[in-house]
């Protein structure tokens, strides 16, 4: 295998909850929007590269059921991490101001960190969704297999016990009662 698929196996599997997830973004966002004014005087393009591996791995690590709150949770990760590099001043409005002036200045990383969780979750939903058609058609195979074949024939039961009863080791389905 190549060194890079043997390097990403490595990483840590989480599987986050949709906000799970949108806090985990926020939360390292926040985190290297407070490093990047106290290292680099706020630099908007360094966070915007290091936006693209968080928007990745919130995408990576959000669970399947809540595949669709990656592209949603990680713009307002970005917004969250923002505050610290805008550089506001003057109060809650200049604070503000400086914040929806950033978010608009560097809508290109927004858009981009987006993109990169939407495609990520989105590949992630089909290949769920093939997973899921292949053990369907894989348990239909198996059953009409297993009804094709005499009774008793395949599972070791007593014949004339037909699937049901004490014989078979499972219990006979019960008629709802109008």
């Amino acid at each position: 295998m190549p060194p890079v698929v043997l390097a990403l196996r490595r990483l840590p599997q989480p599987r986050l909850t949709g906000l799970g997830a949108g806090l985990f973004a926020s939360a390292v966002m926040l985190t290297l929007g407070f490093l990047d004014r106290l290292l680099l005087d706020g630099s908007p393009v360094v966070y915007g590269l290091l936006f693209l591996p968080v928007s990745a791995l919130t995408a990576l690590w959000v669970r399947a059921a809540d595949l669709v709150t990656a592209p949603i949770g990680v713009p307002i990760a970005f917004a969250v991490g923002v505050v610290p590099i805008a550089g506001g001043t003057g109060g809650f409005g200049g604070q503000a101001m400086a914040v929806v002036t950033a978010l608009a200045v560097h809508a290109g990383w927004l858009y981009g960190g987006t993109l990169v969780a939407g495609l990520i979750a989105s590949v992630r939903k089909v290949r769920e969704m093939g997973r899921r058609q292949h053990l369907v058609r894989t348990a239909a195979a198996a059953a009409s297999a297993s009804a094709g074949a005499p009774a008793g024939a395949s599972s070791g039961e007593a014949p004339g016990a037909g699937g049901r009863g004490p014989a078979s080791g499972r219990t006979p389905r019960r008629r709802p009662v109008a």
